[in-house]
């Protein structure tokens, strides 16, 4: 039996853990598998943007592994406009709700992040997917980089 990819959307936080201290380990773990084609990647335009202002070896990332581009919709800002309005976070984390928004609209398997006050928590997954569940989108599964030996 042949199996599909799993599918990952990468946040802001994850491509910028390649130099941090604390994320550098785990993420460069991520990134050798991702070389490997072990996953499809997705990123999307927000992403981009987010990188604009990133060091220069940090947009450069983006050339070692390879990705496809997602588009923040109209959709997707609905969604995320959803799960602020029903309180999962606050206003101030609406590009976060955008990133979680167009990986669900889009079926991607997993949301991998480094944010772990607004992205990777509990109380916001369950959240998050109660709203993506009542609003006909699949459970979305939201991990860190660090949980990924659990796909091996």
């Amino acid at each position: 039996m042949v199996s599909k990819k799993i599918s990952l959307y990468l946040d802001t936080s994850v491509i910028g853990g390649y130099y941090d201290d604390v994320f550098m380990q785990d993420t460069r773990l991520l990134f050798e598998k991702i070389k490997d084609g072990k996953y499809d990647v997705f990123i999307s335009d927000l992403t981009e943007k987010e990188l604009e202002n990133a060091p220069k070896e940090v947009k450069d990332l983006l050339n070692i592994v390879k990705w496809q581009p997602l588009i923040v919709t109209s959709d997707c800002k609905i969604l995320a406009d959803e799960y602020i309005k029903e309180k999962v976070v606050g206003a101030t984390s609406r590009d976060d709700c955008m990133h979680i928004a167009t990986a669900t609209i889009n079926n991607v398997d997993l949301l991998i992040s480094w944010n772990f006050k607004h992205i990777v928590n509990v109380e916001r997954i369950r959240g998050y997917n109660s709203i993506n569940i009542k609003n006909g989108y699949k459970h979305l599964e939201i991990r860190s980089p660090k949980d990924m030996g659990l796909y091996d």
